[in-house]
């Protein structure tokens, strides 16, 4: 090439570089206005008069903004919002200051403060510290909305989902009309341009919210198909309830499960000390073979009538002969794991299995009754423990064996002599930490019952290697920390086939953030995993609104499916009838589907 080419060449180049900048400088290609213009701007000279947003030293709308910044402006927005949202619910999140602990609430693994924030992290942290309701049906007006909705990253999507249901996304900043959806761009950068929008637009100040009157509206959803497979079961146990009591009423709550759509149920077969079901391991450890009727007046004594009326009645096997035919699986379950009434016959009988508190106690109160707990450590216990399930097992076709929360250890406990020498003996002679939440203290004993839950699962397929090991634990961070079961590390261990985590939550909000936690979400990936739903407790009926809504929120966020507690309560209210609870579970559940394969 000749040396004038090349010289006209680079002053092209030159040329073309200074009209960017000019061009960009003067807002050519609608990427921002000068910068006194842009501060002049009502919305952006409102925030910056209230000290929400400094834009003091921004040259151009365009520039991006940082995850802190951000979240300093949400929190002056929303003053106090964040914090009382938090003490109501119970929660607590990472870091010194309030700025560090939304980010923490709100993006999780991906807080930086210092990091340029994303358009749909933006979202997330609005939604988090403004305290906005979610979004049962977050992924499906997501999706009906969106073009690119798939991009939203899932740590996001409640965050979304929950703006623009409010209706605090404004059109200027997310997005141009692109048939019947606007694209969103969750990835890209957000803008201070963007912010200084986005918080006008959901500011609690009507005056200031007016200054940007264009919003995004959400898109109209289709309705979403039923799935394929699904857990829909339902716990049946023997307290504020009649159902196991006779054949007549297995019979008729079983008809009645079916012809709703039910494919599983979960009768306790061991609760208030007893089996439910005859017991040659219960009659050779305490003397009884089985007790039906639940101590509920903690008088210490059986009730020894209405035991005799039941004859040689065996419930389980009832329930099992008349359940399939119907289409129900069968899963047993140990309703109360390792925890027994302290009046009970089997704690008068084997004292040393108890466990204890630092201070030498065994008692703790549950409610209004008073419990001890089987020393999970002690190799007597664990035997009779495992001898219940095995003859459970070789006994009774079941489709199953569930463990709750209960098959575990409040951490107050492990003070006994044995687990005590036990610990001694494992630590070169090092007594047990004072502090029950000690973290080696809290794995020490989290490991062990690990280990037992995987001689647990050994002995169910060692009688029945069809039947699934089925868990039901509260949220894995509440179920560690404060009853040692590792469930997260059993789901690894392959000790679990089935897991339905018990979200006894009012708040949608809560009930949503704790679907969304990483341990619930990483067994999603290995085994049908579903939610526990409150249906109510005695003298706490639930509304059946709130009932479907939190089923609605679990399909939509793609669970194997639910499980009510408890089967009673189905029915309890003080403003709906019968008929229209029933009415409303046909709704839920308006046709038949199987239970997910293993």
């Amino acid at each position: 090439m000749s040396f004038w080419g090349s010289f006209l060449r680079a002053k092209f180049l030159c040329y073309g570089i200074l009209s960017f900048f000019i061009c960009a400088w003067l807002g050519c290609f609608g990427l921002g206005v000068r910068a006194a213009d842009w501060r002049q701007q009502p919305c952006v000279a409102t925030l910056g008069q209230r000290q929400i947003l400094d834009t003091s030293a921004i040259r151009q709308s365009f520039q991006s903004i940082s995850q802190q910044t951000f979240a300093s402006a949400v929190l002056v927005t929303f003053p106090g919002k964040f914090a009382a949202a938090n003490e109501s619910l119970g929660l607590t999140f990472e870091g010194d200051t309030e700025v560090e602990q939304l980010l923490d609430a709100a993006l999780g693994d991906e807080a930086n403060g210092q990091r340029a924030l994303l358009r749909s992290q933006a979202l997330s942290i609005l939604t988090t510290g403004a305290a906005l309701p979610y979004e049962a049906q977050a992924t499906q007006v997501l999706d009906a909305t969106f073009r690119d909705s798939a991009l939203i990253a899932y740590e996001n999507r409640e965050g979304v989902a929950a703006a623009l249901g409010q209706g605090m996304i404004p059109t200027e900043s997310y997005g141009r009309a692109s048939q019947e959806r606007v694209r969103f761009y969750p990835n890209r950068s957000a803008t201070y341009g963007m912010a200084a929008n986005l918080l006008c637009a959901a500011s609690p100040d009507q005056t200031v919210a007016a200054l940007v009157p264009d919003r995004v509206q959400p898109g109209t959803m289709a309705d979403a198909p039923l799935p394929a497979r699904e857990i829909r079961g339902v716990w049946m146990t023997n307290v504020d309830s009649q159902v196991l009591f006779s054949r007549d009423a297995l019979e008729t709550s079983l008809q009645r499960l079916a012809d709703l759509n039910f494919n599983t149920v979960y009768p306790t077969v061991w609760n208030w000390g007893y089996t439910l079901y005859p017991s040659d391991v219960a009659k050779r450890t305490f003397g009884y073979q089985q007790g039906l009727y639940p101590d509920v007046d903690d008088t210490g004594e059986r009730n020894e009538a209405l035991e005799a009326a039941q004859g040689d009645r065996d419930m389980l096997l009832e329930l099992i002969s008349l359940a399939r035919p119907l289409g129900l699986r069968v899963i047993p379950w140990f309703e109360f794991g390792f925890m027994a009434p302290a009046d009970s016959a089997l704690a008068r009988s084997h004292p040393d299995w108890l466990t204890q508190k630092a201070d030498g106690s065994t008692v703790k109160a549950e409610g209004t009754h008073n419990r001890v707990w089987l020393n999970p450590f002690h190799p007597e216990v664990q035997q009779f423990m495992l001898d219940m399930v095995s003859e459970l097992a070789a006994n009774y076709p079941i489709d199953g064996f569930q463990v709750d929360d209960h098959f575990g250890l409040p951490a107050v406990y492990g003070y006994d002599p044995y687990t005590v020498n036990l610990y001694r003996h494992e630590h070169n002679g090092k007594a047990p930490p004072a502090d029950i939440h000690d973290p080696e203290w809290t794995r020490w004993r989290a490991n062990k019952i690990t280990d037992f839950m995987g001689r647990t699962f050994e002995v169910v397929k060692a009688q029945q290697p069809q039947a699934i090991v089925s868990v039901s634990p509260n949220p894995q961070e509440f179920a560690y920390k404060h009853f040692l079961q590792d469930w997260d590390t059993w789901v690894n261990r392959g000790y679990i086939e089935e897991l339905i985590v018990q979200l006894y939550r009012s708040d949608l909000g809560r009930f949503v953030w704790e679907m969304n936690r990483d341990p619930a979400q990483d067994a999603r990936r290995h085994i049908p995993t579903a939610v526990g739903v409150l249906s109510g407790l005695r003298g706490r009926p639930v509304p059946m609104a709130r009932i479907q809504e939190q089923v609605t929120a679990v399909r939509d966020r793609a669970y194997a499916g639910v499980s009510f507690f408890f089967y009673e309560s189905l029915w309890w209210s003080n403003t709906e009838t019968l008929e229209q609870r029933q009415n409303s579970l046909l709704q839920i559940f308006p046709e038949k589907v199987i239970a997910p394969q293993i």
